[in-house]
């Protein structure tokens, strides 16, 4: 088979080459975030990152450029002549995902992908496009992976480089229109933090865009709302040899919840589109003491609630038929959907699809099944939508993206930026 690498323009072919090197320098680094955090950020990785993040855009010409106490990078470029009515942000998150092995990653390039089965040296990771559709469709591509026994880091690395690489590409030509841009790359989105700390009003931006979604042309201004949804189960410990009618197991009570939950429905795995879910992600246990984590999501608060009320009866029934037992059950708000706070700006979605289609691309218009830093910074007073950037199969050791696609996402941050006054 004959296959050819394509870009969706001559701007993004420029870029590819720069958005390519920086990612692979920035995957290296191990930025995973640790849950149940006691700093900011909750690993020293995502300082050295930052750090080398610092050094890169002040050799691209954002002077300001500087690294917080609590890991957040800023900078700022001046807007062109004659533009400056607006302040727009640019945004992506430096840590990488917990619920995969984060360190030592080796990236590697498939030059002009040949449209087959790639099987990675380590760990016997397999990508098939037989059931990896979007890599299927990506034949003559030039695909980054891990070696196969880490996760890649293209949440959210690809869209630190895109950003990175395309705000170098207008500080260098000043014949590229631009307002006044902010950007900042945050620390901890991966746990559910990276708005904690952020200073929108510091920030000083109108509005922002995070470029942190997955295939080529994804323009999304929908979140899920999320909750996370903590049981503890205290039991009854005794030596398990004179236990007779004494002995109440919690992790036996933890396990009756989750064997207890619809098998066909409400799970990550059984449900799509528009459907919410609950996902027990995280079980410690003893018989004295057993902990279930889990979190509860859907596009509907009304739904959400119910389906934490769900979990909650649950685990009451199941310590109610065990004398002695005792339930603790912390709900812990971690953002909602953003949709009614974009609503009030359509401009700031509508520029983004003009830019898209500006680069060729077809703009894909679906909710996130997931949620971004943009959930709680609209929340914050500081509209968010969410770009693609490119990469796929994220949180997992099969993660993968394209150089064509990531440079299309600089490319159209360019675009993007022509769009403001």
């Amino acid at each position: 088979m004959t296959v050819v690498a394509s870009f969706t323009s001559e701007l993004a072919a420029s870029l590819a080459g720069d958005v390519r090197d920086r990612f692979l320098r920035y995957v290296r680094v191990d930025t995973q975030s640790q849950r149940d955090r006691t700093q900011s950020p909750s690993t020293p990785g995502q300082l050295e990152l930052g750090w080398m993040l610092v050094d890169e855009l002040r050799v691209a010409g954002l002077d300001d450029a500087a690294l917080d106490a609590n890991g957040y990078v800023t900078a700022s470029l001046p807007a062109t002549a004659g533009r400056g009515g607006t302040v727009v942000g640019l945004i992506a998150h430096v840590d990488t995902s917990p619920d995969a092995p984060g360190a030592g990653v080796e990236p590697l390039v498939h030059e002009r992908y040949d449209g087959g089965v790639l099987r990675l040296p380590r760990g016997g990771t397999v990508l098939d496009p037989a059931v990896l559709p979007q890599l299927a469709g990506r034949a003559g591509h030039d695909i980054v992976t891990s070696s196969g026994d880490t996760l890649l880091g293209a949440d959210d690395k690809a869209g630190v480089a895109e950003v990175l690489a395309a705000v170098a590409r207008l500080a260098a030509d000043p014949e590229l229109p631009r307002p006044a841009l902010r950007i900042c790359f945050t620390p901890d989105e991966e746990i559910g933090e990276g708005a904690t700390l952020f200073d929108t009003e510091n920030f000083g931006a109108d509005f922002a865009y995070t470029v942190d979604g997955s295939a080529l042309g994804e323009l999304q201004d929908e979140t899920f709302s999320a909750v996370e949804v903590r049981l503890t189960f205290h039991g009854v410990e005794v030596h398990p040899g004179y236990a007779t009618g004494k002995l109440v197991n919690a992790a036996k009570l933890a396990a009756g919840v989750l064997a207890a939950l619809p098998a066909d429905r409400l799970s990550p795995e059984t449900t799509s589109g528009r459907e919410g879910f609950i996902h027990p992600y995280e079980i410690d246990g003893t018989a004295a003491r057993a902990e279930v984590r889990a979190i509860v999501r859907d596009f509907d608060d009304d739904l959400l609630d119910d389906h934490v009320a769900l979990l909650r009866a649950l685990a009451e029934e199941s310590v109610a038929q065990a004398p002695g037992a005792r339930l603790e059950v912390d709900v812990r708000e971690q953002y909602r959907n953003m949709r009614t706070h974009l609503a009030r700006m359509p401009e700031v979605v509508q520029a983004a699809e003009r830019a898209m289609r500006a680069e060729g691309i077809e703009v894909v218009r679906e909710p996130i099944r997931g949620g971004t830093d943009g959930s709680r910074l609209s929340a914050m007073g500081l509209p968010t939508p969410n770009l693609f950037a490119g990469g796929h199969e994220f949180h997992s050791l099969r993660e993968w993206v394209s150089v064509q696609d990531m440079a299309a996402a600089a490319a159209t941050l360019v675009r993007l930026a022509a769009e403001w006054p």
